[in-house]
């Protein structure tokens, strides 16, 4: 329960603030899905259990290097109200991920 109960929010993993406003907002309620990188077809979730940044979150793990990771991640786009990314600039852009992209597929979407 919280202010922000009914809100989803994905957040791609990074490191720094992001995760830390991540947290700040599933404490407040939000439903934060956290997309861990995934370089080959497994990932550890060990480690994500252990990070305190990464509480209350849900957790998956997707290659947005390939087109099936990409595709998986724009498909999750017209569920949420927020993306929350942390990269240096234009590397969301170059994913095809960029706010331009995925307005596209829906205009109500806050990029952050």
């Amino acid at each position: 329960m919280g202010p922000l109960q009914g809100y989803r929010i994905i957040e791609i993993a990074g490191i720094g603030p992001g995760p830390f406003a991540a947290m700040l907002l599933a404490d407040m309620g939000a439903e934060v899905i956290r997309v861990e990188r995934c370089q080959s077809g497994m990932f550890d979730f060990s480690q994500t259990e252990l990070d305190f940044l990464n509480r209350g979150k849900r957790c998956i793990a997707v290659n947005l290097k390939t087109e099936q990771g990409c595709d998986l991640f724009r498909s999750l786009i017209p569920q949420v109200d927020v993306v929350l990314e942390n990269f240096s600039p234009g590397t969301m852009e170059r994913l095809g991920l960029g706010y331009a992209d995925l307005k596209q597929l829906d205009p109500r979407l806050i990029y952050a």
